[in-house]
């Protein structure tokens, strides 16, 4: 009890005096999450696998979330739906910026995932490459996995690796401008 009662009077000495203390639980520790935009409007029949792969990085990170841009307003992300592979420019795309997912039938034709697509392509806007070959469990693995892998979800090394692109929004991460296919 007394080593208590003095771990206690250090903690709170220390916070007086300027000493640092880890946060309370109910303390906001992170900044705003940076909100980008996205267009659906040339989607065609996947508007709804649109909205579910923005639903599923939008539940897995913090740092960025994306949002259905209104009728009238630019965009951050365009969807495009094709008749070819999909493929994304490589991002991380921010407010203002300029990235595009173009939603190739060609793969949903031959037997993949269209959520896993979708969620696949938006990855390459939040910043993330193409991780080939790779296991099913890895999102962006993209096709290297096989038609039989439906996981639509970023695994810890991707969410982390989102999470630091958008960890300081007054300093983005400058990048060339690439487009990364579902087959590259």
């Amino acid at each position: 009890m007394l080593k208590r009662t003095v771990i206690g009077l250090f903690a709170t000495a220390l916070a007086l005096v300027g000493g640092v203390v880890a946060p309370s639980a109910s303390a906001d520790v992170h900044a705003a999450a940076v909100t980008i935009t996205y267009d659906d409007s040339q989607a065609a029949e996947f508007v709804d696998v649109v909205a579910q792969g923005v639903a599923i990085w939008n539940g897995a990170v913090e740092n960025v979330q994306i949002e259905k841009a209104s009728p009238g307003t630019d965009a951050d992300i365009t969807i495009i739906a094709n008749d070819g592979w999909p493929q994304a420019t490589l991002g991380p795309v921010f407010p203002g910026g300029s990235g595009t997912v173009w939603y190739g039938r060609q793969a949903v034709d031959e037997g993949y995932d269209v959520v896993r697509i979708a969620a696949h392509e938006l990855g390459h806007n939040l910043g993330l490459p193409d991780m080939k070959p790779g296991p099913c469990s890895s999102l962006m693995s993209g096709s290297s996995a096989g038609v039989a892998c439906t996981n639509p979800n970023p695994d810890a090394q991707e969410i982390a690796w989102v999470e630091e692109n958008y960890a300081d929004a007054e300093k983005p991460i400058e990048r060339q401008t690439v487009v990364i296919g579902w087959l590259d």
